[in-house]
This record gives C-alpha cells, structure tokens and sequence, in this order.
C-alpha cells in the first residue's frame, strides 16, 4: 500500500473575528492517495474550502491552525513561508473556481505559464515559452502557438480554465486541490474540463482532492468521498457507497435536493412537477385560446455593434410563450441565450423581425408606451449580490420598480414589500436589513420578490440557480414553481442546467450558435431528442449514480466521435 500524498489529521482552524472566536473546521481527517479523486462535498459554510487552503498556506493571518497537514509525509504547517512557496505550483497546486480572478487580467497568458516555469527553475527563456505552448496543447487550447500571446478576456470561460489547469501541472505537481472547478461552466464545457482532469490524474498519477457541492460531478470524477456539515466530517466512504446508500441524514439531504434530469419511462413523468396556470382573471374576460400570448418572436435577429460594424449573433429566432407557460431557453455559453433575454428586455435593439410581449411589437413602440409595457416584464439576474444595490435596505429594492412607474403611495408599497416578503418566505424584519446581511439565497429570494412587484404577466430568469448550493437552489426552485402557480406569470427561463429546466419548464428551445436547434414540450425535447448537439447536451449532464454516470460518460464519447 503506496503512502498518502496528501494527509489531514484532527485539523482544527479557528479565525479571531470583532465578535469573538469562530470555528471553522472541527477535527477533519482524511487521505489523498497518488492518481485517487477525493471529493470533499458540503454546503456553502461546512469548511469545505478552509480545510483545503491549510495544504497551501492560504489562510488569513487571523486564521489559526492545529492538526498536523502532511504533504508526502512532510509537515506543511511547520514550513516557513519561503518553503512553503517553494512548495506551491511545484508539488500541490490549486485549480480556483472563477478563472477570471485567478488569470491576471493585464498579463498575455504565456507571461503567467512562462512565470510558473521559471519561478521553479523548470525552464527559461525560450524553452520556457515552448514548454507552455506544449502545456496549453495538452490541456485543449486550439491554435496555441498564436493564441499564447493573447490575455484572458480573450478567452472563453472553459478555455481560461483549462489555461488555469494548464499552469497547476506546469510543475508537475503530485497533488491538485480543485476548488469547484466547474461551477460556473455549462454541462459540455464541465465535462471536458472533467475529461481533462480525469486524463490527468491517470497520466501523471497525481492524486486529486476534489471540492464541489454538485453530486453528478462527484459521480463522475470521486473514487472516495468526505461529506461535511459545519466543520465536520459527517460521513466518508467510496463513491458507490456514499451516493447509493448514505447513512448519515445530511447525506440524503444533498442527494435528494439535487435536480435529476428524468428519462423516458420514468414513473414522475405521468404527473407534471409544474402544471400550467392561468392567470387570474375578471368574469366575461377572454380565455386562454384567444389571449395574445405573453411573448413571441417572429424571425428576430440580434446584433452586437462595434466601431461601426454589426456582428449577427441570433439569426430567424421564432417561438411562442403562452400566458402561464415556462419556457426554458438553454444551450452552452455563447449560444445567444442571455442576448435574447436582453432584447426581451429592452436592453439590446432588435436588427430584424418582431418581438411581441402581450402582442405588441416592443421595439416599434413610442418611448412612454414602452416603458408602460416593460411594468409588465419582471427579471431575476443570476448573481442576486450583483444585482442587489448594496446601498438600499431590502424594503427600498423591493418597492423600487413601484416608485420608478409612480404605483402607489408609501403605505401601499410597504404593504406590497410585506406582502411579497411572505411570498418568498422571509420575515418581515428582513426590510431593514441590507444584502450583505443576507445568504445567497435569502437574496435570490428578495431578486424574486422585487421581480414581481407589479405583478408581471411575463418573467425573465437568467440562470437564477446557477451560483447557488444544491439544497438552497432546490428551495428556491419549490418556492419559484409555488409563485408560478400562485400569480400565472409567464416565463422565459435561461438555463445551462437541463435538469432544472426538467424541473420547471413546460417545453424548451436549444440554441447553439445563435440557431435554433431543437424546440417543441420538455418531453419532446429532453426525452426523445432528435438533434445531434441536444442529445450530445443530455449526455453531458452529470447525474448523482457512478454506474449511470460512467455509461452517460460512454454515449456521450460515442456521440462525439460521429462525424458531424
């Protein structure tokens, strides 16, 4: 039996704040053994990340650590801090969630590669140069040679974070910590990067510790798992073990909370999760066969301009969005999703065609009637933190589209935010309180709420669940669907997450490129696809079940390797 390359033993970190001493991780032992997956999984506060950052040295300088972190039977916490960064790149290296912040913005990639390699004497000058163009061959990068010298921005956000995997084996490091490397990417470029790692471990035999929240992923990549709640290990085990039979509570918690994307034949399928709701309405109004739908789009086309010249990013887009319908709009990033949520909303012009909300042609309306319209179209941003003025107190976000189209007095619009507040299932004392008071998905609750203010007939989502824990994102998806039902809104829900359109939708559209591959009811659709690239995303997606997973894994390669 070959040593650990990575050990925690009875690690305990505790940080020295104003209010007094907080306890960050609780005693947490575990190994990493050379070519293993561990996944650490837990919400968003279990000490997920605090524990893997005592391995780098990474903690604040009011953090302090007892426990003993060995790297190759060396003890970490007693290096000074020039081993310490010896150590780092060279024989542990971190894989960041957002590659964005991890990549310097005003560097070209081959200085940030090249500064790896000579910080670590691996190569200089020149050979420096080759020796990261190799790297950026291996990792995926197309056209490395010349894309070397570009910067980060000019990268797509799967393509940055293979760079960013690119300088963690430029040492060949014998343990990569992977802190969710693939949350903020869509299912294909997720499995790739996931191929990527995969491809790695075995090639180099470098053990990998994990940290995610997302259960297919720890499917897909873990031989063995640790569960945290707290600080605490809660349940540990092999994969098949703790994702088919978990004892602890907690673990059938995460598991249960986690959107399946359901398969033809499935029993839940005979009993919709979301049944199609009308909306209120007067005695003698019309019904819903002759109610003008809530939007449409009639060969739209969308452009982008700069300098004086147009790119075309959506071509002849057509659909129809009935009153008390979802419609989930998915596709990978860069498929013109979030461009179509934006022109709904007034935010991008139309070049051509017609975009309908209640039948009227938005962008061919005078300014006063177009913002009388826009009270009808409410939206949920996916970051609630970027989206949430962190100046105004809850109550004042709430009721702020009611004082922008002048409804009502102070006392009403209280009433409204109480009213609303109650709806999303949070306390009324919430109104005074700021964003930065609130967890993430106490703010996407209150994202909710002000998007229903006054009372929309049509709401925009825009990947609403993406930057949540899996357990938040289900609560807020049985409140979501709740609210639907409870005010008949319609929906244009934006999404790379097919399960959770499974979850919601009543029929979806896939993009790619700006086309329309595929539309028609979710079932059609997600169950019985017909398009290359739709049955390609469904095998993309990561489902909680190794045996299930490892078969997804196999159809989705057979489905690559046909020739398009």
């Amino acid at each position: 039996m070959s040593e650990p390359v990575l050990s925690y033993q009875d690690i305990r970190v505790t940080f020295a704040t104003e209010f007094g001493e907080v306890d960050a991780v609780k005693g947490v032992s575990f190994d990493v053994m050379p070519g293993e997956v561990v996944a650490v999984v837990g919400e968003s506060g279990s000490g997920k990340s605090v524990t893997s950052s005592t391995a780098m040295g990474l903690l604040p300088e009011n953090a302090t650590v007892q426990g003993e972190v060995l790297l190759q039977g060396r003890s970490v916490l007693n290096m000074s801090t020039a081993e310490r960064r010896k150590l780092r790149g060279a024989e542990i290296s971190m894989v960041f969630q957002e590659p964005m912040t991890a990549l310097n913005p005003v560097l070209r990639v081959s200085d940030q590669l090249i500064e790896a390699l000579q910080v670590h004497d691996i190569a200089f000058g020149r050979a420096a140069l080759e020796k990261s163009i190799e790297l950026l061959e291996r990792v995926g990068i197309p056209e490395a040679r010349t894309r070397i010298r570009q910067y980060p921005h000019q990268f797509s956000g799967g393509q940055r974070q293979r760079i960013v995997i690119a300088m963690a084996i430029a040492c060949g490091p014998k343990v990569i910590i992977a802190d969710e490397p693939t949350t903020a990417l869509d299912v294909t470029v997720q499995a790739e990067i996931l191929d990527l790692l995969r491809e790695l471990k075995d090639e180099l035999n470098t053990g990998i510790l994990l940290i995610t929240h997302n259960m297919g992923v720890v499917a897909d990549m873990a031989d063995r798992v640790v569960v945290m709640l707290n600080g605490e290990v809660v349940e540990t085990g092999p994969v098949a073990k703790i994702l088919g039979h978990p004892e602890h509570p907690y673990t059938r918690r995460l598991l249960a909370a986690m959107p399946l994307l359901r398969e033809a034949g499935d029993a839940s399928l005979g009993s919709p999760r979301v049944s199609v709701s009308e909306p209120s309405r007067s005695a003698g109004e019309p019904t819903h066969d002759s109610v003008a739908p809530a939007l449409q789009a009639k060969d739209v086309a969308l452009e982008y301009s700069f300098r004086r010249r147009s790119t075309r990013v959506v071509h002849d887009l057509n659909f129809t969005v009935q009153p008390g319908e979802i419609m989930g709009l998915v596709g990978e990033s860069g498929s013109g999703k979030s461009t179509v949520a934006k022109a709904v909303l007034g935010l991008l012009d139309v070049a051509e065609g017609e975009l309908l909300v209640r039948g009227e042609n938005m962008p061919e309306l005078p300014a006063k009637q177009k913002k009388a319209l826009k009270r009808e179209i409410g939206v949920v941003f996916q970051d609630p933190a970027a989206s949430l003025d962190p100046r105004f107190p809850i109550g004042d976000i709430i009721t702020e589209p009611m004082v922008v189209h002048k409804v009502g007095d102070k006392n009403s619009r209280n009433a409204r935010a109480r009213e609303l507040l109650e709806a999303v299932r949070l306390p009324e004392s919430v109104l005074n309180r700021y964003p930065h008071e609130l967890s993430g998905g106490q703010r996407q609750r209150i994202s909710i709420a002000r998007a229903l203010t006054l009372d929309p007939t049509l709401l925009i989502a825009d990947e609403p669940t993406s930057a949540l824990d899996v357990s938040v994102q289900a609560a807020v998806l049985e409140l979501f669907s709740e609210l639907q039902q409870q005010y008949g809104f319609a929906c244009l829900f934006v999404s790379h997450d097919l399960a959770v359109v499974d979850s919601l939708a009543h029929k979806v559209l896939v993009m790619q490129n700006g086309r329309t591959v595929e539309q028609g009811s979710t079932d059609e659709v997600l169950r019985h696809a017909r398009q290359p690239y739709t049955q390609r995303l469904l095998a993309a997606a990561p489902v909680p079940d190794p045996a299930t997973q490892a078969r997804r894994r196999a159809e989705r390669q057979r489905l690559l390797s046909v020739p398009q």
